[in-house]
C-alpha cells in the first residue's frame, strides 16, 4: 500500500526521532517523489541516531539537488564521520554549491565547521574571510574551529 506522501513523511519523521530506524527506513521508501524536506528530516533523524554514514547512501539516491538546509545537515554528516568518504562527499557538495547559498551565514557556518573538523582550517578560514555579511554565528564557527590563540585574536579584530 502506498502511503501519500506528507503522511509517510511526517510518519518517517517521528519513527526517526524515537529512534524507530526501521520503522522510519520503511515509510521512507515507500514515499514517492521525495522532496528535499523528507530527505533532510531522515537525514537529520539519523544523524542523530550517530548513523551518519547511511546519510551517505540516501544521499546517492536522491533525484533532487540538495536545497541550502539540506546541504547544512550534509555538512554536519560529513563533519561528524570526518573520514575518507565523508571528506569526499563534503569537498564536492562543497565545491557544487550554488552561488546564491554562498551568503547564507548558517550554510557557511555549517561548511566552516565541516572543513575545521576535517582538518582544513586554511579553506575554512578562506570562506570566512570571502564572506561579506559576517555575523555572530559565522564569527563562532570560526573562532570555535580555531585555537584558543588564534580564536582570541579574531576575536579582538571584531571588537
Amino acid at each position: 500500500m502506498k502511503v501519500p506522501r506528507y503522511l509517510s513523511a511526517s510518519l518517517s519523521l517521528v519513527s526517526v526521532q524515537y529512534g524507530d530506524i526501521d520503522s522510519a527506513t520503511r515509510l521512507f521508501s515507500s514515499t514517492a517523489n521525495k522532496s528535499n524536506h523528507i530527505y533532510t528530516a531522515m537525514f537529520k533523524g539519523l544523524i542523530n541516531n550517530h548513523m551518519a554514514e547511511k546519510v551517505f547512501d540516501l544521499l546517492d539516491e536522491m533525484e533532487t539537488k540538495p536545497d541550502s538546509f539540506t546541504l547544512a545537515i550534509l555538512f554536519k554528516a560529513c563533519a561528524d564521520l570526518a573520514n575518507d568518504r565523508a571528506i569526499k562527499i563534503g569537498r564536492k557538495l562543497l565545491d557544487e554549491m550554488p552561488e546564491n547559498y554562498r551568503n547564507d551565514n548558517v550554510l557557511l557556518s555549517s561548511a566552516m565547521h565541516m572543513l575545521m573538523k576535517f582538518g582544513d582550517i586554511q579553506n575554512a578560514e578562506r570562506i570566512f574571510r570571502l564572506n561579506k555579511t559576517k555575523d555572530i554565528i559565522t564569527y563562532n564557527a570560526i573562532i570555535k574551529g580555531n585555537t584558543y590563540q588564534k580564536g582570541f585574536s579574531i576575536f579582538y579584530d571584531l571588537t
